[in-house]
């Protein structure tokens, strides 16, 4: 991967953990929780829901990384809960 795409990919999970997080809980998780938060989003997006939107490009990305996150974000609370 080109020093680029790894920048872009960094950007795009910083963008999606702040938004999966003030959708879930309302709070971010700083800089690196977020980007760690939305690059896991992004796996799983991609492993749920291929091909599921019709966005191409960086806002279908960030979108689709976004839902991921959330996703992701849901699972975590809720097996917290269950301990």
């Amino acid at each position: 991967m080109d020093p680029t795409g790894l920048i872009i990919m960094l950007a795009i999970g910083a963008v999606a953990g702040w938004l999966a997080g003030q959708l879930m809980s309302g709070a971010g998780f700083g800089l690196l929780g977020n980007i760690i938060v939305g690059i896991l989003g992004a796996l799983i997006a991609g492993h749920l829901l291929p091909g599921v939107l019709p966005l191409g490009g960086l806002i279908g990305q960030i979108i689709s990384a976004t839902i991921g996150a959330v996703i992701l974000l849901f699972a975590i609370k809720v097996i917290k809960r269950a301990t």
